[in-house]
């Protein structure tokens, strides 16, 4: 997911993208402390999307 695709939500939408990604967020943590995942990347995507969405709630809060 990339900024331009994320400014182009409004703040429900957003609001509820930030609630999915925490959860996802949270069971990839769960996953590697189990030693389930393989693919530890997607921890840092996650939490690189996370900030993303949050950023542009700040700039939208901000604006107004």
């Amino acid at each position: 997911m990339n900024a331009k695709e994320i400014r182009a939500k409004d703040t429900e939408a957003l609001n509820k993208e930030l609630i999915d990604l925490l959860r996802a967020h949270f069971s990839l943590r769960m996953q590697v402390a189990t030693q389930q995942l393989s693919n530890t990347s997607q921890l840092r995507k996650t939490r690189r999307d996370i900030a993303r969405v949050r950023t542009v709630l700040r700039e939208k809060a901000v604006a107004q």
